[in-house]
């Protein structure tokens, strides 16, 4: 068995101070003997207004928050999902919500651009959102092996649509990482159980470390990190408050279980 971690933060505009909480809660993770750790959506940078993201942008490869995640790697012998991070070089001046993956050697093995972007009105509520003003969506499912198994990356709002999760899993994802930085209002009523589904519905675990309380510019969002198993099965979770979470994932369970119970192989439709 593996042991994995997600990270809950309560992040603000101060990247300097997001990366400094972001590595103790690292470092404790690998205490744990974690092989591989998850860092929420928004880890390194929340602004006091949507469009500050452009302001911290980076250039892919370089920059403050990448060299971060490249050199904290290293020095744990970590594993990391970075969340999202905001990438640069989109042709309109968007800020691309990107999901960078680092092994242990600090070596960058993969970038996941988040494809669905938030463009909302809460249901019943004075809350909107519109990621698209700033963000660039991404269009490529992305699969990649780890020490932790297979793993298949989604940022928060990809957890609506479950066919990215088929794609993932048709491509051989054993667990999915779901970054998120979920409002309170639809983290109440829609994040476990989204989480559970995908989880039960692909029989993959799920690693889903989020964004918790409310943050400078007034946002408040929901926590309630989760790691969870293949059967749904619910292995860690924090509810509020900035902490680490870590589990095992039995890959070997995963196998047998998708053996005896070969829903994947019973699709007829896609």
């Amino acid at each position: 068995m593996t042991i994995v971690a997600a990270i809950q933060m309560t992040s603000g505009p101060e990247v300097e101070v997001n990366l400094a909480d972001a590595r103790v809660l690292l470092e404790e993770a690998a205490a744990r003997d974690a092989q591989l750790a998850a860092l929420p959506e928004n880890f390194a940078f929340m602004g006091l207004r949507e469009a500050d993201r452009r302001g911290v942008q980076e250039p892919d490869g370089r920059g403050p928050i990448q060299d971060f995640l490249a050199e904290t790697a290293r020095r744990l012998g970590l594993w990391i999902v970075g969340g999202t991070v905001p990438l640069g070089g989109a042709p309109d001046g968007r800020v691309a919500p990107a999901c960078l993956v680092y092994d242990a050697a600090g070596e960058r093995r993969a970038r996941y651009d988040k494809i669905h972007l938030f463009d909302v009105q809460l249901p019943g509520r004075a809350e909107s959102y519109r990621e698209s003003a700033n963000f660039a969506p991404g269009a490529e499912p992305v699969v990649l092996d780890t020490p932790a198994g297979r793993l298949g990356l989604s940022v928060c709002y990809d957890v609506r649509f479950p066919e990215l999760y088929r794609t993932l899993s048709a491509r051989g994802a054993q667990l999915f990482t779901v970054p998120a930085a979920f409002t309170a209002a639809t983290g109440r009523a829609h994040w476990e159980v989204l989480l559970r589904a995908r989880a039960i519905e692909n029989l993959c675990a799920v690693i889903a470390p989020g964004q918790s309380g409310v943050h400078p510019n007034g946002r408040e969002t929901y926590g309630d990190s989760l790691i969870v198993d293949h059967w749904g099965r619910v292995l860690a979770r924090l509810a509020q408050g900035r902490g680490c979470i870590t589990a095992d994932i039995d890959l070997e369970a995963e196998r047998r279980d998708r053996e005896s119970f070969p829903a994947l192989e019973h699709r007829v439709l896609g």
